[in-house]
């Protein structure tokens, strides 16, 4: 996929306020907020007995969420616990073993385990025996192949090179540093202090205990930003090197996450100014030997993701951009999300909750849903325009059993009229091709196709972060 080559004055005043609007980030479909509060552990169960019965061959991957964190940082959007005491972990992990059990325990045997994630909140917050003994753990309750893309997330601040001794000997090939940016007046303002000096010796450590992979997560439309400051953190990734970068818009939702109320509105770029800074990192990266891939994502060619990409086998779940698109998702620990054939279930949230299910032998479910035809429909189409940026009719309507896909999404192609006007998206009598000015919306884009945003349906105004 070719480089995108933009500048600022391609996106006049109009075309940013028309499209930067709030849009899910379409990491799944549905999206969450349309999960239901009435889809209950049995609904749960029976999915995993219909995937035992129909696809016993179908292999899986495994999301484990850590929630824990010693401090705040005030941008964060993910489900955290925030404690400075280790001692909240003991009944956590009896418990993420637990939950394993119940599950396997309806999924049955026979499925291998290709991929293993933690995420959280701050995997590393566990000891490295901690460490040892949950990935143990998931050896123990499923069979983990010997060739497992296993990952984790790492905070820089409180690591040890015995934790990474740990994680790499129990299987781990890849880590994701939180960088979010080095410019010390943005982190002190986000609550996040870590000197880059912290960050070069995680980095090295990593790779000498034997990670294959070192991912740097930055953030971008941080407090008090501006391109000369961020040009300088550019200059440090780039001297560090790390083998792929995820680099994430920032999604202020104070109404949702009340902790961000911290950060003044006044310190945040507008959308405009978060464009002009997006356009220059992906100069920047693209210079330095990185490829775009995907909305968000940069890695080097030789990357699994770029090959993925090229050959059309780029997906898209709760961990952003992934190779695999053909394995069920496990979700353990506190709020995680899993996909299992035709549903998605979202685990409770709050701790006390969460451990009054597994600890009474239920599976601890909050919300899910259980997706109809028209949304597994439309849910390849979204994977497919966010990870490809174009579609194909022929092609679409041959994965999905269509006659005409053109006619199908008809209702797509009307709301995607006015993008076309403006240069987004180019449709054909064949398909449609997302342009490199469109590429930057295509989240809203996207939209086009979501039937639960459709003229009439509940407004996304309370439930998603702008597009930028």
């Amino acid at each position: 996929m070719h480089a995108i080559s933009l500048t600022p004055e391609s996106f006049t005043p109009e075309r940013v306020q028309r499209y930067n609007r709030p849009t899910p980030r379409y990491t799944s479909y549905p999206t969450a907020p349309h999960f239901s509060d009435a889809f209950g552990p049995e609904d749960y169960a029976a999915a995993l007995g219909r995937a035992r019965e129909a696809m016993p061959g179908r292999d899986l991957s495994v999301y484990v969420h850590v929630p824990f964190c010693r401090r705040l940082c005030w941008y964060c959007g993910c489900h955290t616990v925030i404690s400075r005491s280790a001692h909240v972990l003991p009944r956590y992990l009896a418990a993420l073993d637990r939950e394993m059990g119940l599950v396997a325990g309806h999924l049955g045997s026979g499925r291998r385990v290709r991929q293993v994630h933690w995420g959280g909140g701050t995997p590393t917050y566990l000891a490295p025996e901690q460490i040892t003994a949950l990935a143990d753990g998931i050896r123990r309750h499923f069979v983990l192949d010997d060739g497992a893309d296993m990952s984790l997330e790492a905070d820089p601040r409180g690591l040890t090179r015995a934790h990474l001794e740990a994680a790499r000997a129990a299987g781990f090939r890849r880590i994701s540093f939180g960088v979010q940016d080095f410019d010390p007046h943005v982190q002190e303002a986000i609550n996040r202090v870590q000197p880059v000096e912290l960050v070069a010796r995680v980095t090295a450590w990593a790779r000498e205990v034997g990670f294959e992979g070192v991912n740097y997560d930055l953030v971008y439309g941080l407090p008090y930003q501006t391109p000369a400051s961020y040009e300088r953190t550019l200059d440090l990734v780039q001297d560090l090197g790390p083998d792929r970068l995820s680099v994430f818009s920032y999604a202020h939702v104070p109404w949702l996450k009340v902790h961000q109320r911290l950060i003044p509105d006044e310190a945040l770029p507008d959308g405009a100014a978060k464009l002009a800074l997006f356009l220059r990192i992906i100069e920047r990266l693209t210079a330095a030997g990185y490829r775009h891939v995907g909305m968000d994502h940069f890695a080097r060619p030789e990357d699994p993701l770029c090959q993925a990409q090229d050959a059309g086998r780029l997906h898209r779940n709760f961990q952003g951009y992934d190779v695999r698109g053909d394995l069920d998702v496990l979700a353990f620990g506190a709020s995680g999300i899993g996909q299992v054939h035709d549903v998605y279930v979202q685990n409770r949230k709050d701790l006390p909750d969460y451990y009054e299910a597994v600890e009474a032998g239920r599976l601890p479910v909050q919300r899910g849903i259980r997706l109809t035809e028209d949304d597994q429909r439309r849910r390849h189409a979204i994977v497919r325009l966010m990870c490809d940026f174009r579609l194909d009719w022929a092609r679409l309507g041959a994965e999905l059993g269509l006659d005409d896909a053109r006619v199908y999404f008809a209702d797509a192609l009307v709301r995607l009229e006015t993008p076309a006007r403006d240069g987004l998206v180019e449709l054909r009598e064949d398909g449609l091709v997302v342009t490199d000015v469109g590429r930057l919306f295509v989240r809203t884009i996207a939209a086009a196709f979501d039937a639960y945003l459709a003229p009439g349906a509940a407004s996304p105004q309370r439930m998603y972060s702008k597009a930028v």
